[in-house]
């Protein structure tokens, strides 16, 4: 059990860290002392520079595919014949207000903005702003223009998704 002493230094805490955020939020003209150490905001993560642009224009990709995907390499013909038969219900990549791609990032029903980045080690990848590779990016495999071949960064999601294979739809007549 708890004493009734102890019982009310504990409420007479609470009571005062409430009082505390209630006027902290209030930012009428009172000032409080902070708490928190004063260090200086996190920085990027060692061996991660500035984004590099990718080798690969974000108009280079827009427009309509037929997709399908594989994980063993010997399927690649197959699998390309299969998402050029998708053109008759394309997925669509189309281009950002920012400069970008709008596509789906792994295991989201919304398509976002997502930028085509380039590496120091020459891959591309097209993911959200950040480091590259990031977690939620894609490595562009390979890309001739009419075929575009990516894998996801995420382990868990390169090995639900593969390979995606994207084949150029022909212009509607």
């Amino acid at each position: 059990m708890i004493s009734s002493a102890r019982a009310r230094t504990v409420a007479n805490l609470v009571a005062a860290s409430s009082l505390a955020l209630l006027l902290g939020a209030c930012g009428g003209g009172m000032s409080l002392p902070s708490f928190s150490s004063s260090s200086p905001p996190p920085e990027a993560e060692p061996g991660t520079g500035p984004e590099m642009p990718a080798s690969i224009r974000a108009d280079e990709i827009v427009g309509r595919w037929g997709l399908a995907s594989f994980q063993n390499p010997a399927d690649r013909a197959r699998t390309e014949a299969a998402a050029r038969s998708q053109c008759k219900n394309p997925y669509v990549i189309g281009g950002g207000t920012s400069g970008g791609v709008v596509m789906h990032l792994a295991d989201q029903a919304t398509p976002q903005e997502l930028r085509l980045k380039g590496s120091p080690s020459g891959k591309n990848y097209i993911g959200p702003a950040g480091p590259t590779p990031g977690e939620q990016d894609r490595e562009i495999v390979s890309f001739d223009g009419r075929v575009l071949i990516t894998r996801f960064i995420d382990k868990d999601a390169a090995t639900r998704y593969g390979n995606m294979v994207y084949v150029r739809c022909a212009p509607r007549a």
